[in-house]
């Protein structure tokens, strides 16, 4: 039996729902395919429960930096109330309340495999094998995310390493714990185990979080030095063997053994592709989907796929790999699909309500870890690659008149990254305790491209952490 809709979107995370909620209030009729958890990857294994993990950890740590809460606290952390507050977080791996949302909204939920069967069909095969052909009239998306990147190292596979699901969902606490990666996965679980009192080892061959600005990586490995994690920058896995007695032996390319009980595997991602049926439309299975500013996929040919009909949203089309940017193209999607389907104007010019401008150079992102790290647009050395005629500007957030009241012995950093010709913020970066909550002034200030000459009319409350955009605007020469 063929079942017809307005628009069959495959995957269910926050992306998927997000597309599916748009369509709906636009008017059209919309099904869901799922054939993990409704909710997705950043509902049980990425977003909230890593940061359910990470908080008990952070609020302690902050306890302790200012005196009179500090004699308060006596005790250590509870690891075992961590994990239980994790799971409370992840729903125990049950989706019953993210179906009931879908369920409320109007929007059909079919539980299987989607794959792409011809242009504008999706056919759905069910745990028991059944098979359910949906079509849709106006558009098809492909939601389906991506999966943890495990390299080509010999022995790896068979050792049978975590990957960030297992990490995150982890019952108990290894006693040592390797990590191979020093991006944000591994910065932030070598934070989140070491404070649980795993021996924790980071093999970070292009260093800590690299692709941040150069003095993040610096503190947060410092941090984690401090934490007792051994973070050997520069080293790389050989090769991996799961011993008899469950440990694991990882032998680095120069011949040195690290031994422990678990691995962590967090180098990267790969898109979840090679089962969708990509190649029945002239597509590759296992890559990447390219897509056009309304995130229409393209062809070999780089038009898009027949008339327009297969759209990609969130970290399958590798634009940004974040949940919250991966929302922001759904609703672009979600929109452009209704008012494609009505026959309406597309607004697809720059920051038009039809695409997914803040893309390329706009993007928020919180990391974690001991300090925090808070980002926007540009770092500088981006910026450079990307052609602009830029200003650094710095200033030691402990320097802030709130600094010293938010905690003892505070210790943080800011840059603003200028586009001269522009004389707006084109990349703002801020690392310390809690500054993730002071990283959606710097978003307006990027998005909305406010000039430098209005900002020095945004005064900052006193005394906060805040302050520091009035000294770095008197530090640029305002």
């Amino acid at each position: 039996m063929t079942t017809p809709y307005d628009v069959v979107v495959i995957g269910a995370g926050p992306v998927g729902e997000n597309v599916a909620d748009r369509i709906v209030q636009g008017g059209l009729t919309v099904a869901i395919v799922e054939r993990e958890l409704v909710g997705g990857e950043c509902s049980y294994w990425a977003c909230m429960p890593t940061k359910a993990l990470l908080r008990s950890g952070a609020a302690l740590r902050a306890a302790r930096q200012v005196p009179g809460a500090r004699e308060a606290v006596t005790g250590d952390l509870d690891v075992a109330a961590v994990l239980a507050r994790r799971d409370a977080f992840a729903s125990n791996w049950q989706d019953d309340g993210q179906v009931s949302w879908l369920e409320s909204a109007g929007i059909p939920l079919y539980r299987g495999h989607g794959r792409l069967s011809a242009d504008r069909v999706v056919e759905v095969t069910a745990e028991d094998g059944t098979t359910t052909t949906l079509t849709a009239r106006h558009a098809v998306v492909v939601a389906t995310g991506s999966g943890a990147l495990v390299p080509d190292i010999e022995g790896l596979r068979d050792a049978a390493p975590w990957t960030s699901r297992e990490a995150v969902a982890a019952k108990q606490v290894p006693g040592r714990l390797a990590i191979i990666g020093g991006g944000v996965v591994a910065s932030e679980m070598a934070t989140a185990f070491s404070e649980f009192g795993s021996s924790v080892t980071m093999l970070a061959r292009d260093g800590v979080l690299h692709l941040a600005e150069p003095f993040v990586g610096e503190r947060v490995a410092e941090s984690l030095r401090a934490k007792g994690v051994s973070v050997r920058i520069g080293a790389e896995a050989g090769s991996v063997k799961r011993n008899d007695d469950g440990t694991v032996s990882i032998t680095l390319a120069d011949g040195e053994q690290v031994d422990a009980d678990e691995l962590l595997v967090a180098i990267g991602r790969t898109p979840n592709t090679r089962d969708l049926g990509l190649d029945t439309v002239g597509l590759t299975p296992g890559e990447w989907l390219t897509v056009d500013d309304t995130l229409r996929v393209l062809g070999a040919d780089g038009a898009p796929l027949g008339d327009g009909w297969l759209y990609a949203a969130g970290d399958v089309n590798r634009r940004v790999l974040l949940t919250h940017q991966g929302k922001y193209q759904a609703r672009a999607v979600g929109d452009v699909i209704v008012a494609r389907a009505k026959g309406e104007a597309v607004d697809d010019d720059r920051w038009g309500r039809h695409v997914a401008t803040a893309d390329e150079r706009a993007v928020p992102q919180v990391v974690f870890t001991d300090p925090e790290v808070a980002s926007v647009g540009l770092t500088a050395a981006a910026a450079e690659a990307a052609g602009l005629r830029i200003r650094v500007v710095d200033y030691d957030l402990a320097a802030t008149a709130g600094s010293s009241l938010h905690a003892e012995g505070y210790q943080g950093h800011a840059r603003m990254v200028v586009d001269e010709d522009r004389k707006v913020i084109a990349g703002f970066t801020l690392v310390g305790p809690d500054v993730a909550e002071m990283l959606h002034a710097a978003t307006i200030a990027v998005v909305g491209e406010v000039p430098l000459d209005r900002l020095w009319h945004a005064v900052p409350a006193f005394p906060t952490v805040s302050e520091v955009w009035l000294r770095l605007l008197e530090t640029y020469g305002r």
